[in-house]
């Protein structure tokens, strides 16, 4: 977060049009050109380099994120084939060694935390754990994420990975980080840094995909396309819209929520009013406060930062804040309940022959057929069994899952208060 607590943006958004090709380029190959654009501390060899190690940990490295097509004008971007199956694996991948690399060259330790409504935290694990001189602390809702995303954080066995599961929401868990954050002595002293989407990494590194996927289209299925992508803090769909804003063709970008519908209800009735949380069958998405909404406000105000801080403190303050005039045509939204989810998961089984997570199943909510749309499969369906057996009556398992379940479990319990947890580091951080 920057000082005054708002979100960092890219000084100025670049014409990608280059790296727009007829065919798709090696994943890390394309990720390497597009960083290089925004970083300036990194040689071009070096950002090779970085790239090529962040994305070894895909098992095709060329094809880190393949597009099947399931339908005459639908396609599936499959984003869970990183080490934590899941999409959050692009970025924090890649950010665990970006936060290598500054240790190794500043010899300042760093501790990282973190907010999670499942995969953020177990992808933010994976990318830093055992690495030297890096803390990991992650706070998520107890009891209202995966058993098998809880594992995937818990049972690491690495010295320096801190889970936090604290007695609260998701929203809590984020208004926490944020808060201490905010703080800026306390983040100096105690060298924080951030891996939620506030970090804008995240947020370049998943503006990738987009492009690959692009690349990836036959030629004729590439106008008017639509991307369907399933959200709940609005960062992977504002990857995607940053991403036409640098010239990728893109038609429109369908919000798909589940019945935490804040985002249905800001693309549809122009009003952004966090309701009352609910929990879901898609429980990474169970937000009621979207951080990166901010950034998009930023931009949809034609960059008038103060205009965009007195309509954040309205939001902070908890008040409604009406948005007029959000570029209808560029992003339609819609919304699914539990029942929908299972309906969804059965259909596209049964329809396509494809599986989908829960959260991804959000994104099979009322497809237009005739017009080439491409659906963003956020999750790795195996990590939410027990939905896949009750929407289909099938199993769904992955070997990296099936060895969790043998290892004991590691976590601290606190209240979700800023003040359990502050404590908390100062005792492993500043006395540890």
């Amino acid at each position: 977060m920057a000082p005054d607590g708002g979100l960092y943006i890219p000084e100025s958004l670049p014409d990608i049009s280059s790296l727009i090709r007829e065919g798709p380029l090696p994943y890390p190959e394309l990720a390497a050109r597009f960083f290089r654009i925004f970083d300036d501390d990194h040689s071009p060899g070096e950002i090779d380099a970085l790239m090529a190690r962040s994305y070894s940990t895909f098992p095709d490295v060329e094809n880190a994120a393949p597009l099947v097509q399931i339908a005459d004008n639908t396609f599936v971007l499959e984003l869970f084939h990183g080490p934590t199956l899941a999409f959050k694996d692009f970025g924090l991948q890649l950010v665990g060694n970006l936060f290598e690399d500054q240790i190794s060259r500043t010899g300042m330790p760093v501790n990282v935390l973190g907010a999670t409504s499942g995969d953020t935290g177990s992808a933010a694990i994976n990318g830093l754990s055992h690495k030297e001189n890096a803390r990991v602390f992650i706070l998520y809702p107890q009891g209202r994420i995966s058993e098998l995303q809880e594992r995937q954080m818990t049972c690491t066995g690495a010295r320096n990975i801190f889970p936090i599961a604290i007695d609260g929401s998701f929203d809590d868990a984020q208004n926490i980080v944020k808060e201490l954050f905010g703080d800026l002595e306390f983040k100096a002293r105690a060298n924080l840094s951030a891996v939620n989407s506030i970090n804008l990494v995240r947020i370049l590194a998943q503006c990738v995909y987009y492009i690959h996927a692009f690349n990836q289209l036959p030629e004729n299925k590439r106008e008017p396309l639509h991307f369907v992508v399933p959200t709940g803090n609005f960062g992977n769909v504002l990857a995607g819209w940053l991403t036409a804003r640098m010239a990728l063709p893109v038609e429109s970008f369908v919000v798909a929520t589940n019945q935490n519908d804040l985002l249905y209800r800001l693309f549809t009735g122009g009003r952004y009013q966090p309701g009352r949380l609910s929990h879901s069958l898609a429980p990474s998405m169970d937000i009621q406060v979207a951080s990166n909404f901010e950034r998009f406000l930023h931009y949809h105000l034609g960059g008038n930062g103060n205009q965009t801080s007195r309509l954040m403190a309205r939001v902070k303050s908890g008040d409604p804040v009406e948005v007029p005039d959000l570029q209808p045509g560029k992003f339609t939204a819609t919304r699914t309940t539990d029942n929908g989810i299972l309906r969804n998961i059965r259909a596209a089984r049964d329809n396509f022959g494809y599986l989908p997570d829960p959260h991804t199943a959000c994104g099979f909510e009322d497809i237009n057929p005739a017009v080439p749309t491409v659906i963003l499969a956020t999750a790795h369906p195996a990590k939410f069994p027990e939905t896949i057996r009750k929407a289909v009556d099938e199993q769904s398992i992955h070997p990296a899952l099936e060895a969790l379940k043998a290892r004991q479990p590691v976590t601290t319990n606190l209240p979700a208060t800023c003040g359990a947890v502050r404590d908390y580091l100062e005792e492993n951080i500043l006395k540890g």
